[in-house]
């Protein structure tokens, strides 16, 4: 990209949808969704939303589902047009406009239930999951999440919430389309939110990079061996910087070993 002329804008853009397309095709063997995050995108301006739809559509041509990780949240006339823009269509005076079409989605439930319920409403008619933040994989997460609330963690309550809504939507698994955001970086919380949310699919951040350990996420995987989805990124896309290998060979051999390490936790293998 650095030998074109044009608009900064766009020539970044063309250069992470390239990026996104070589990892999909490096790693996307190894893995079952691929989780965008939309503010890398956005901040891009109009082409940035075109890289994305380009990212989804490689995406859709190796298979994978796609997670749009957005962590939207808002009142619920907002929340109606956020879940419009992920997973539905807006009407007009000129006909229907159609969103992202993502097969899943991250809210952000602190505005409480009735900010999550457009959202969930919207994902179930679009036949789509809703993965709900309960307890994060940032530091700075225990600051709000682990507060008393009165006599709970505040994660417990919102883990709750996330089960409460979930009862609706139920596959013949048994897996609900609610799920819940629990991080890697606190394995120990697991257990305890899989007695809360015990039908809830766990999206899993914070292996690798962020230094979390996919060995220690078994209790995710109790239900069903679709249970619990393992997400990493730097520590695939860069694998490179630490083997001194080809990247999307790095990529390729980083992805297959999480997910040889996430089914021996599914299967109990």
């Amino acid at each position: 990209m650095r030998d074109r002329d044009g608009d900064p804008a766009e020539l970044t853009a063309a250069a992470v949808a390239e990026h996104c397309r070589a990892a999909i095709d490096a790693a996307g063997a190894s893995c079952v969704a691929v989780k965008p995050q939309l503010a890398c995108f956005e901040r891009l301006g109009a082409p940035g939303i075109a890289a994305l739809k380009i990212v989804m559509g490689a995406a859709r041509d190796a298979g994978l589902l796609v997670i749009a990780d957005g962590k939207r949240g808002d009142v619920p006339v907002t929340a109606r047009a956020y879940a419009q823009s992920l997973v539905g269509s807006t009407p007009g005076e000129f006909g229907e406009i159609p969103g992202l079409g993502a097969d899943a989605f991250t809210v952000n439930p602190l505005l409480g239930r009735d900010s999550l319920e457009p959202f969930v409403q919207a994902a179930r008619a679009a036949g789509a999951c809703v993965f709900c933040l309960v307890r994060t994989s940032n530091p700075g997460a225990a600051d709000v999440q682990d507060l008393p609330a009165p006599d709970q963690p505040l994660h417990e309550r919102l883990a709750a919430i996330v089960s409460e809504l979930g009862e609706g939507g139920l596959a013949d698994c048994g897996l609900a389309d609610v799920g819940a955001v629990t991080g890697a970086t606190h394995p120990e919380v697991l257990g305890r939110l899989r007695e809360l949310m015990p039908r809830a699919i766990f999206l899993l951040p914070g292996v690798g990079a962020q230094g979390g350990s996919a060995e220690l996420l078994g209790p995710a995987f109790e239900p069903h061996p679709a249970a619990g989805l393992v997400t990493s990124s730097r520590s695939i896309v860069d694998a490179y910087r630490q083997s001194g290998g080809d990247p999307p060979k790095a990529a390729a051999l980083a992805a297959e070993e999480l997910r040889q390490t996430a089914w021996g936790l599914a299967t109990r293998d």
